[in-house]
C-alpha cells in the first residue's frame, strides 16, 4: 500500500537495495502452515516471555518514554526453536491517575517499523496520550525486529534510474543476506507477536489502532484475539477481502477527482483548461523517447543526469495522491511538464528522497505471499483498464514475487472479519489506494462499527484532519454511532497551485 506516513525515519537501517528497489518501484519452495487454532492455543497457554523495559528517549519527544525488547518464538508451533527479539516503545500517559486502556499502534505498509514513527505519533496523538498509554512495536522484519534487510552496493540514484534498469541478480543476492525463516515473517505472527506485547505488559484489553495496511493487521487481530480487544479505529482500510496492490482503479478515481476539481476551481481551470488532455500528450510523448537531461542534483548540487519516460513520470505524479497538500501540486507539475519544463517535478522528487519508510524485505515477502497469489490475470487486466498509469503497479507482481520463496497463511485468514468489538471506520473520499469502497467491506460485516467518509481528505484520515479528537472520543465512550464528527464539516475543498511563483 507504499508507506501512511510522509516522515524520515529517525534511525536509518534500510540496506541500500532496499532504497534502490523503491526509486526503481516509485518508478512503477511452498510451506504449508501447521493448523492455526493449535497455535493460538499454544499462543495462549505458553510460558511468560524474557522482557526487558528500560527508560529511553525516541526522537523529538522532550519526555522520557519506555523502550523495550520481547523475546518471541520465530516459530509460534516451534517454542522450543528459535527465537526472535520483538522491539517495542511505551509512550506512557501524560496523567495516570485513573487507569485506561492503552492504544495500540499498527504501522502500514506492510513494512513500516512503528517505533520510528514516535515524534510524529506523539503528535498526532497527543489527545489520547494525555490519558492513555500508546504501544509502538516493530512489527517482525522492521526496524529493530529482525529485519529483513540487506547490505548491496546502491548503483544509481532516484534521478537516473528507470524501471527497465531493475536486475534479478540485485534480488535474489538480497534475499540470501536475509536471516531466519522467511515464512514465519507474516502478519498472524505479528499479531501473536503484538498479542504478546500485550500481555506481558500485563494489560487484560487495549484498544488498537491500525492505518493502511495496519488495518489489516488489525482486522487479522481482530479475528485472532478478540478478547483482548476494547475497541477498533481502521483508517484507510485494506480489507481482507481486497487484494494489496491493485491500485489501478483507485489511483485513476483519485487523479480524475483532481480533474474535476480543477475544473471547479475558477483559478485552476483558468489556468490549465486542458489539464487532462496535457497529461495526456506527456505521458505519450515520454513513452516514445525518454528524456535525459543534465541537471545539479537538488541538494546536494552536484552534476547528475536525469532520465525520465512515461512510467516514472507517471509513478512519481502518484505518490503525490496521497497528501492533500502534493495534489495541490499535480496541475502545475503536469502543466509544466506538458511545457517542457520538468524542473517542478524533479523539486517533487528531492522533497520525498531519503524517505526510507518501508523494509522492503517483510513487504515483499507480505504482499508476495499473501496477496499476490489471489490475483488472477483478469483481475490484473481490469485493474490495468485505467487513464493513469495502466499496469505499472503490478511491477512487483510480475517482476519481484517470483523470486521471493513462498508460504501461505491459513485458510482463516482469507475470511470476513465479523468480531463485535467497537469499531471506528474512516475514509478520505480521495485516497487513490484505499478509497471509501474498501471500509465498506469492513462496514458490512462488523456489526459494532461506523464507517466515516472525510470529505477533500487523502490517505489517512487521522493525521490530517480533526479526526484525532473523535478518535479520543470514541476511545472514550466506545459507540462509534455517537460520535460528534461536525467538525469534518469544516474541511476546504482542493485547492491547487498554478503558478510556479507560488500563487
Amino acid at each position: 500500500m507504499k508507506a501512511m506516513w510522509k516522515v524520515k525515519k529517525e534511525v536509518k537501517r534500510e540496506g541500500k537495495w532496499q532504497k534502490k528497489l523503491l526509486m526503481v518501484l516509485l518508478l512503477t519452495s511452498s510451506q504449508v502452515w501447521a493448523d492455526e487454532g493449535s497455535i493460538n492455543a499454544t499462543h495462549k497457554n505458553m510460558t511468560a516471555f524474557a522482557m526487558t523495559l528500560n527508560n529511553c528517549h525516541l526522537g523529538e519527544i522532550r519526555s522520557q518514554v519506555k523502550c523495550g525488547k520481547l523475546e518471541v518464538p520465530e516459530n509460534y508451533n516451534k517454542q522450543d526453536g528459535d527465537k526472535i527479539s520483538i522491539n517495542f516503545a511505551v509512550l506512557p500517559a501524560i496523567d495516570n491517575s485513573q487507569y485506561k486502556e492503552p492504544l495500540m499502534f499498527l504501522a502500514g505498509g506492510p513494512g513500516q517499523a512503528a517505533v520510528e514513527l514516535a515524534t510524529l505519533l506523539n503528535r498526532a496523538f497527543s489527545e489520547v496520550r494525555k490519558t492513555r498509554d500508546i504501544i509502538l512495536i516493530d512489527q517482525r522484519g522492521t526496524g529493530e525486529s529482525h529485519a529483513l534487510s540487506c547490505d548491496l552496493e546502491e548503483k544509481g540514484s532516484v534521478y537516473s534510474l528507470l524501471t527497465k534498469d531493475f536486475k534479478v541478480s540485485d534480488v535474489t543476492e538480497c534475499i540470501s543476506q536475509f536471516t531466519g525463516d522467511l515464512s514465519q515473517f507474516n502478519s498472524e505472527n505479528a499479531i501473536r507477536d503484538f498479542d504478546s506485547v500485550r500481555a506481558t505488559l500485563g494489560h487484560e484489553k487495549i484498544n488498537i489502532y491500525g492505518g493502511s495496511y495496519g488495518t489489516r493487521a488489525g482486522l487479522v487481530y481482530m479475528r485472532m484475539f478478540p478478547e483482548s480487544l476494547a475497541s477498533v479505529v481502521l483508517d484507510s482500510v485494506g480489507p481482507i477481502e481486497v487484494p494489496i496492490g491493485l491500485f489501478g482503479q483507485s489511483v485513476a478515481r483519485s487523479f480524475n477527482l483532481i480533474l474535476e476539481n480543477c475544473k471547479k476551481s475558477d483559478s485552476c481551470n483558468k489556468a490549465f483548461p486542458n489539464l487532462a488532455d496535457e497529461f495526456q500528450q506527456v505521458k505519450s510523448r515520454l513513452a516514445k523517447a525518454p528524456i535525459e537531461l543534465d541537471i545539479q542534483h537538488p541538494r546536494l548540487g552536484t552534476p547528475i543526469k536525469f532520465v525520465l519516460d512515461d512510467e516514472k513520470f507517471t509513478s512519481n505524479l502518484r505518490m503525490q495522491l496521497y497528501s492533500t497538500r502534493g495534489r495541490s501540486l499535480v496541475p502545475l507539475v503536469i502543466n509544466q511538464a506538458y511545457l517542457g519544463n520538468y524542473q517542478p517535478l524533479i523539486g517533487l522528487m528531492a522533497s520525498t528522497e531519503g524517505e526510507e519508510q518501508v523494509y522492503t524485505g517483510l513487504h515483499f515477502n507480505i504482499v508476495c505471499n499473501e496477496d499476490a497469489p489471489r490475483i488472477s490475470e483478469k483481475m490484473k487486466e481490469i485493474d490495468a483498464n485505467n487513464n493513469f498509469d495502466g499496469a505499472t503497479g503490478h511491477f512487483i507482481f510480475d517482476n519481484i514475487c517470483p523470486l521471493f520463496p513462498e508460504y501461505r497463511p491459513s485458510e482463516n485468514f482469507y475470511q470476513a472479519v465479523t468480531a463485535n468489538i467497537p469499531t471506528l471506520i474512516l475514509s478520505g473520499d480521495l485516497d487513490p489506494v484505499t478509497p471509501p469502497s474498501n471500509g465498506e467491506y469492513s462496514a458490512k460485516t462488523l456489526p459494532n462499527s461506523h464507517h466515516i467518509i472525510a470529505k477533500n481528505t487523502a490517505h489517512i484520515v487521522a493525521t490530517s484532519t480533526c479526526a484525532n479528537e473523535i478518535i479520543n472520543e470514541f476511545l472514550t465512550i466506545k459507540d462509534p454511532k455517537a460520535l460528534d464528527e461536525s467538525c469534518l464539516d469544516d474541511i476546504p475543498a482542493e485547492k491547487f497551485m498554478t503558478s510556479v511563483n507560488g500563487i
